[in-house]
This record gives structure tokens, C-alpha cells and sequence, in this order.
């Protein structure tokens, strides 16, 4: 083998890839060794990337941008090869806000849901806290443009406090928030106890949104270019193997186990196979795609991701539009290390790095270096697309809004 890597992450679901691709052999296939480190909150899976305790880190695509542009701690560069999946994070509120925002249940339409949560704040007149998972989270920026654009201000009706994802069902629970955005199995936890009921997926804010990210300091991956790949071609095939039907129950007992996320391996299926229970004693409603770690080049990391959640950060952080940090924040995900990696295998490359998202209502084809690629519905439900050839213009109207 040509290395060991060492790997931190969170105990959530969708940490699955590293986690399969260590124990299905993918990465031995590949000539690596992977060491995972499991930590509790993201403070900690940052730190211990960039004090050189980990070589790379499951983490939120945002705090990979933040840390690069040093928002909260002195600037180091970090480096996203890999995307290691979209959406997968749910809202859940206390059961009697759930059910005064959404009366007929289920998942509820997200602009119907924002108007009837300002009518609730307008009616009782006490502002809401809801719990996210760190202030550079993709849990954030979805959670707070929804919210936005619903008319409901952020910090003035709804105040946003940061808890580790493991703690966001107790609480939940104990009433410390009124509602969570978390990933599973968190939500599924907090519904099962009856601490809250499951109100939106984050799929249905932006269909296709980033969340989760393999992330490196530049300079480790750039000295260990060759173990990267690798590590990209095993996590690719890690993703393969996890969307199969087949392999559910094998990989839902996996994730279960004490070191990984040691949790309820019927939930953690749940979560794999689109499928949550919404409220306590409810019935289990499948919405596919929920998670979305496979198709449609989810794994490729777009420059165009990286530069919406750069506008977010602006928006939501108080920033003027700078071109240089907007430049560096592009270039935290690397799609040219994606195609270095899997340019031979058959996997389907795109031809471009970037792409104007939200912006497909059905079934695209679009021009590939390799392979066949269809992409589907991407939206945002407000059906505002963002292209990044009008970054700063795209920031300058959300500031108005």
C-alpha cells in the first residue's frame, strides 16, 4: 500500500462513503489505508484537520470555504476533490409548532410552510430559536435563504444557535430550540422520542443542494496527490455500492456499529433508503432522493457550488462582495483533481466546471469529457436560479430582499 490516511468525521449518515469505503475494501482495492477518527462536533473534526491530526475530514461544505478565507480563525487553504453528497438534512420543529405551520402534515410545501410560520410569529409576536448544526453549514444558509424568502427574518423573528448535530434531538427534547436542521439520523431520533415532528427535507429547498464534502489542507493534498485519487476512486466506488438496493441492510448495520455512527440500524436504513417517519406513530413516507450521494455527477464538485455558498456567507455574514476572496473561495473545490482521478475508469466526467444551478426543471442532457450524464430537476423553491457568471450582481439583489 502506498499510504494510510486518516480521516475524521461525525457520527451521521452521511459520513457513509469513507466509512464503506474502508470496510467493503474499496480503498485496499485502491492501495490505501484508512484510518476513521469519529469526533462529535465540527469545531473539532476542523481542528483536528488543521492542526495536522487527520489528513482529511468529512465536513460542511461551507466551513471548508470559511476556513480559506479565514471567517472565525486565521486563513488556511483548504481543498474539496470530493463531493460526498446532496441534501440529506431534514427541518423539525416541536410538535405543536409543526402542526400549526403545517396542519395537513407531511412534507409540507416550503413557501406555504414560511407563510404560515410568519403568520405564527406575526400572531404570537415571540420570536422562534431554531438549532443549526455550525454557522458555516449548508444547515444554515438553506435553512436562513428559506426563511428569507419567505419573509422571515433571521435573527430578528428566528434566532439561529449552533449545537452538534449528535445533541440536536436532546435539545430538541429538553426545549432549549423550537426547531432543528440536522442531518440523520438526528431528525429520526427526535421523532421517535416525540420530541418533534419532521416539517421539510432541505431537497425540497434547493433539490440539489451540496452538503457534505471531502476535505484537505492544500498542502497535504498536493503532496499526496497520488493516495487522493486513490481515495477518490474508492469513495466513488463506496457510492456505487451504497445507492444498490441490495446492499441496504448490510450497510445500514455498518453504520450502526459503536465506532461509527452507534445508533439504530432501522433508522440509519430509514435514512439510506429515502424513507422517514415524519411524526410519531405516523406512518413512513417515501421522498426520493432525499439523500443523494450517487447519479448525476453528485459526487463531482462544482465550482458553481462553492461560489453560491460564497454568496451565502456574504449575505448572511455582513460582507461587501470581494473578487479575491471570491476567487479563492472557487477554488476550495477541485474538479480538477476529480477527473485526474477517474479519467480512464468509465465514470461519467463533466465537460464543464461549473453550471448555472436551480436552473433545470426536468431531465438535461449536458456535454461530458467522459461518459453519459442526464441531470434532473435541481431547482430552488423559489425558482431562482444563480449563475456564477453573475456572482456579484446575484449578491447585491439578495442584499435588497
Amino acid at each position: 500500500m502506498s499510504g494510510e490516511l486518516t480521516v475524521g468525521f461525525l457520527p451521521l449518515v452521511d459520513a457513509c462513503l469513507p466509512i464503506l469505503a474502508r470496510e467493503h475494501g474499496f480503498a485496499e482495492a485502491e492501495g490505501i489505508s484508512l484510518r476513521l477518527v469519529r469526533d462529535m462536533s465540527w469545531a473539532t473534526v476542523l481542528d483536528r484537520l488543521l492542526y495536522g491530526h487527520s489528513d482529511a475530514a468529512h465536513m460542511v461544505a461551507p466551513l471548508a470555504i470559511a476556513t480559506t478565507l479565514g471567517r472565525g480563525r486565521p486563513a488556511q487553504p483548504l481543498s474539496v476533490p470530493f463531493v460526498l453528497g446532496l441534501n440529506g438534512n431534514a427541518v423539525t420543529m416541536r410538535p405543536d409548532l409543526a402542526r400549526a405551520v403545517n396542519p395537513a402534515g407531511g412534507l409540507g410545501d416550503p413557501a406555504a410552510v414560511g407563510a404560515a410560520l410568519k403568520a405564527h410569529l406575526a400572531q404570537t409576536g415571540k420570536p422562534l430559536r431554531f438549532g443549526v448544526v455550525h454557522r458555516y453549514s449548508s444547515h444554515n444558509y438553506m435553512l436562513r435563504y428559506w426563511l428569507a424568502a419567505c419573509g422571515v427574518r433571521p435573527e430578528v423573528d428566528v434566532e439561529i444557535t449552533t449545537i452538534a448535530p449528535p445533541f440536536c434531538a436532546d435539545a430538541l427534547e429538553f426545549g432549549e430550540v423550537d426547531a432543528i436542521c440536522v442531518g440523520e439520523p438526528w431528525n429520526s431520533v427526535a421523532v421517535e422520542r416525540g420530541a418533534g415532528e419532521i416539517v421539510l427535507a432541505t431537497a425540497q429547498i434547493w433539490r440539489r443542494g451540496v452538503e457534505k464534502v471531502l476535505a484537505l489542507r492544500e498542502p497535504v493534498m498536493e503532496e499526496r496527490r497520488a493516495d487522493v485519487e486513490a481515495l477518490v476512486r474508492a469513495l466513488r466506488k463506496a457510492g456505487e455500492h451504497f445507492v444498490d438496493p441490495v446492499n441496504l441492510d448490510a450497510n445500514a448495520a455498518i453504520l450502526a456499529r459503536a465506532e461509527y455512527l452507534d445508533g439504530n440500524a432501522g433508522l440509519i436504513r430509514r435514512a439510506i433508503s429515502d424513507r422517514l417517519l415524519l411524526a410519531q406513530g405516523g406512518q413512513v413516507l417515501h421522498y426520493p432522493d432525499f439523500m443523494f450521494q450517487h447519479r448525476e455527477a453528485a459526487n463531482f464538485p462544482w465550482v458553481s457550488q462553492a461560489e453560491w455558498l460564497y454568496s451565502q456567507m456574504v449575505r448572511w455574514d455582513g460582507l461587501r462582495f470581494d473578487s479575491g476572496d471570491a476567487r479563492k473561495a472557487a477554488r476550495v473545490f477541485r474538479p480538477d483533481v476529480y477527473r485526474s482521478a477517474l479519467l480512464g475508469t468509465g465514470e461519467p466526467l463533466p465537460g464543464a466546471s461549473s453550471k448555472v444551478e436551480g436552473s433545470l426543471g426536468g431531465p438535461t442532457s449536458v456535454s461530458m469529457q467522459q461518459g453519459v450524464i442526464t441531470l434532473e430537476n435541481n431547482r430552488f423553491f423559489d425558482r431562482r436560479p444563480f449563475d456564477p457568471a453573475l456572482l456579484q450582481s446575484y449578491i447585491e439583489s439578495q442584499s435588497q430582499t
